[in-house]
């Protein structure tokens, strides 16, 4: 069999007729740029968040740099951010001038709020954490931290849309939340895109300026050099769609994810993405286990045509060209060797996780 970690085109005729509608009536009009679609779309996000405000973007990169920027952080500050996840979170930082500071994370590959703690100096303006797979990191104690210190909280909520602690979402705690649409993600679009969430209207007022290079588009007037990354009108008709199915797929996913634990909990090099963490909602943007054989394991299920995900087998530190400072971390080093993520989608059928499951069976002999 061929398994793919994800099948849009499997989504696309689950949903074909509301899709092909929402085309239809884009092109129909010519509702290309900032019309209703998108308002709908930010208006029913930030509804599903939990939050006053949405604002559509390019991609999830741009929701971290119109935050950062609207947050008045820039050359001379710090911001921590977890060494384990893709590098546009730490590029965000660099972006804007300021400095990166990076800290190991747990097991449950978010940020450890104690190594946060120790890297807080009289120049940190901020804190990132970055919400991985679909579990969200500690944001009570990331909340009582920056709240004792006086700092910024911008959520990387691109891998977390859904989840909650508490019953506070991703991207309602901190002073921004941040989200990705690309393909990969729970919401996916059909190319990138992205958005920001608040409570704070002049982030809100400044993210929708600076998302159109700067102009008030009320008035006309233009209030800094901003940048084009604005949501596709097209795209946001699209997302729009997916966001009325969100919620059933996500009881899918959880039912998809419980399936992979009865039938892989009983071999022991295997480290399941399973968390006794009351409060904390895992809604499964990934299947993101760990093997002891690291790679040897990956390359068996791709060899047998699974299609699986490796993130990060480099952390992003280790590149060169990146000129990022390596303190040490060795939870990242242990994860980088050992995650694979499996295929996690509301198109894969059960014969299909049962192939899986074989494989990797195989693998370990049982």
């Amino acid at each position: 069999m061929k398994i793919k970690f994800v099948s849009p085109e499997r989504t696309y005729l689950m949903i074909k007729d509301e899709i092909d509608a929402a085309y239809f009536e884009v092109m129909s009009k010519g509702d290309l740029i900032n019309r209703a679609q998108l308002k709908s779309f930010e208006k029913n996000l930030a509804k599903f968040v939990g939050t006053k405000y949405a604002i559509g973007v390019n991609s999830g990169y741009d929701a971290l740099h119109l935050s950062l920027r609207a947050a008045g952080i820039g050359p001379g500050d710090e911001v921590i951010v977890p060494a384990h996840t893709f590098v546009a979170s730490c590029s965000a930082i660099v972006n804007v001038g300021a400095t990166p500071i990076l800290v190991d994370v747990t097991d449950d590959f978010n940020i450890d709020i104690a190594e946060v703690e120790k890297n807080i100096t009289a120049k940190t303006k901020g804190i990132m954490p970055v919400h991985l797979s679909g579990i969200m990191a500690d944001m009570p104690k990331i909340m009582e931290l920056a709240n004792k210190h006086n700092l910024t909280v911008v959520e990387d909520a691109c891998q977390s849309l859904g989840s909650n602690v508490n019953g506070i979402g991703a991207g309602a705690w901190g002073l921004t939340g941040c989200f990705s649409f690309y393909p990969f993600k729970i919401l996916g679009g059909y190319g990138d895109g992205g958005a920001i969430t608040t409570n704070d209207k002049s982030v809100y007022d400044y993210a929708m300026r600076m998302r159109y290079n700067g102009e008030d588009r009320e008035t006309g007037e233009y209030h800094g050099h901003g940048y084009t990354c604005l949501l596709d009108n097209l795209q946001a008709a699209f997302l729009d769609i997916k966001l009325k199915h969100l919620p059933k797929w996500i009881v899918q996913r959880k039912e998809i994810a419980e399936k992979y634990k009865k039938a892989l909990s009983d071999l022991p090099d295997l480290m399941l993405p399973h968390y006794d963490k009351p409060g904390f909602d895992h809604i499964y943007q990934n299947y993101t286990l760990r093997s002891k054989q690291g790679d040897k394991f990956s390359d068996y299920l791709k060899q047998n045509g699974i299609e699986v995900l490796t993130q990060f087998r480099k952390p992003y530190y280790k590149h060169e060209a990146l000129k990022l400072k390596d303190t040490g971390f060795p939870v990242t080093e242990i994860l980088s060797r050992e995650v694979c993520s499996l295929p996690m989608n509301v198109e894969i059928t059960d014969a299909e996780i049962d192939y899986v499951v074989k494989i990797i069976r195989n693998f370990y002999g049982k």
